[in-house]
């Protein structure tokens, strides 16, 4: 039985999807939804001994049988395994950081510079915070500041102690704010396109937090909090990397097709689809909405400057009012709203006009097209692979200059490298699949003539409209183990 055909909770059969859309569900019923979320929010996990006293839980509760549920817990127990190794490398990284700086300063030495900021002041130091950091005892409520429409202020920072003060010690700390990693990720993906910087994003931004943790009171939800300054610290690489798409070019002694160059952004990555939050871990849909992280998205957003970006995410992407748009960024209300007409019109004319046909969820019929890709590819078949390109079939290689825009042109780049009487013979193939931003991908993996291993060789993420696949985009395979792929395949697979 298919892993994801079984409940999270009682461990039986989910019902058939057959015809309808959407994130497919965990659960077979209301009432295992509902208990495996009570279980997640009365679990003490916010704490360093409360992930190992779920770890420990987790433990004990493997079943070996049916093997579709011990698989089920065995991923659910690696899961906090490596929630709770997280937790004790941001540990780490922040209290190493924070005691070199302290050391610095108290040497007599200038503390390292920090990058210049986009904001007038350091993002942290808001009336709320600054009138937080007057109070050495300031504690957190308890109570949440909902934000409009269910907004990222929909979930309070949880009191710790039981008597509502906020324990700042690096282990605690750690797991308080590694509950937010998965979203704060994704927030930051969108901002960057690229997983690897989002990654260093979010590292970036707990850090800034730690600094900054005795200014917390409370009066704003500590998610809310950790979003101002995960959307600050985006501003401030973008101004330093000051990252633009640019148009591909022709190569000489290549056939490119006929059209008009593609946008050529070459820091876009792929988003493995296992590192979303859940729907129990994220409430609010929007913040994981796959149609904002599909690649086309991704690519458009880049072409925002850094403001209009952040405007665009925040208001339209996370749902944010206009007003707590600007108090996030220091901006007007005024300044938000112009920055967000101009942002529109600039994103869709970088959208496919189709666009708003897609589905979120890949039904069997584009499960087909990317199995039928995947053996067409194994069996060195370039005639079948070229049945299932459409005829305006674009392939683009970030970061890489190649790019192929039509079915002629890209099946006669294909052709020397599948063909094994030709010199430029690449070696035979192998594929997984996998899921990259809401869509159908395959890890190629290539054994050169002469080896024993199929090594990685691409991450080819796929859309496909009805029968054929319309877009290509074929990334270098450093990201495998993001995806749960291996890095070689044995030979007798």
């Amino acid at each position: 039985m298919d892993v994801d055909a079984v409940c999270r909770s009682c461990g039986k059969p989910l019902p058939g999807r057959s015809g309808r859309k959407g994130r497919s569900s965990l659960y077979c019923s209301a009432a295992c939804r509902q208990k495996a979320y009570r279980d997640r929010r009365t679990a003490p996990v916010d704490t360093v001994r409360g992930l190992i006293e779920e770890v420990a839980r987790q433990v004990d509760a493997l079943v070996p049988q049916p093997p579709s549920v011990f698989y089920s817990g065995v991923t659910e127990l690696s899961s906090s395994v490596g929630r709770l190794r997280r937790v004790a490398r941001v540990a780490r990284d922040t209290a190493h950081r924070d005691r070199g700086a302290h050391e610095d300063h108290t040497a007599g030495e200038a503390p390292e510079a920090r990058p210049a900021s986009v904001t007038r002041d350091a993002v942290t130091e808001s009336p709320a915070v600054r009138a937080a950091v007057a109070d050495p005892g300031a504690t957190v409520t308890g109570a949440p500041e909902a934000g409009r429409d269910g907004t990222v202020a929909a979930e309070p920072a949880a009191a710790q102690d039981g008597h509502g003060e906020v324990p700042f010690a690096e282990g605690d700390f750690a797991a308080l704010v590694e509950s937010y990693r998965r979203e704060l990720r994704v927030h930051c993906y969108r901002m960057s396109g690229s997983y690897d910087d989002a990654e260093d994003l979010v590292q970036e931004t707990f850090l800034r937090a730690w600094r900054a943790r005795d200014g917390f009171a409370g009066r704003a939800s500590l998610r809310t909090w950790l979003y101002r300054i995960a959307t600050n610290a985006c501003l401030d690489f973008q101004r330093r990397t000051a990252r633009r798409p640019q148009r591909y070019v022709p190569l000489p002694g290549m056939n490119h097709g006929e059209a008009e160059p593609p946008a050529r952004v070459t820091w876009l990555q792929p988003y493995p689809d296992e590192d979303l939050p859940s729907a129990e871990e994220q409430p609010d849909a929007r913040a994981v909405s796959r149609e904002t992280l599909e690649l086309v998205f991704l690519a458009a957003v880049q072409h925002l400057p850094p403001r209009q970006r952040a405007v665009l995410v925040l208001r339209d992407v996370l749902g944010l009012a206009a007003a707590e748009t600007a108090e996030a960024l220091e901006m007007t209300v005024a300044s938000v709203n112009s920055a967000l007409q101009r942002a529109r019109p600039t994103l869709r004319d970088h959208l496919p006009r189709r666009r708003a046909d897609w589905s979120a969820e890949a039904d069997a019929r584009e499960r087909e097209v990317l199995r039928r890709y995947m053996a067409a590819a194994e069996r060195l078949d370039l005639d079948e692979i070229a049945t299932l390109l459409s005829e305006d079939i674009t392939l683009t290689m970030p970061p890489n200059p190649f790019w192929f825009v039509g079915r002629e042109a890209l099946t006669e780049f294909l052709r020397p490298s599948l063909d094994r009487a030709s010199p430029m013979f690449l070696g035979d193939w192998r594929h997984l699949p996998a899921r990259a931003n809401g869509q159908l991908a395959a890890g190629g993996y290539v054994r050169r003539p002469g080896t024993t291993v199929y090594r990685a060789q691409v991450l080819d993420v796929l859309r496909i409209e009805g029968d054929r696949i319309v877009e290509i985009t074929s990334f270098e395979p450093h990201l495998f183990p993001a995806f749960g792929l291996p890095l070689r395949l044995p030979a007798d697979r």
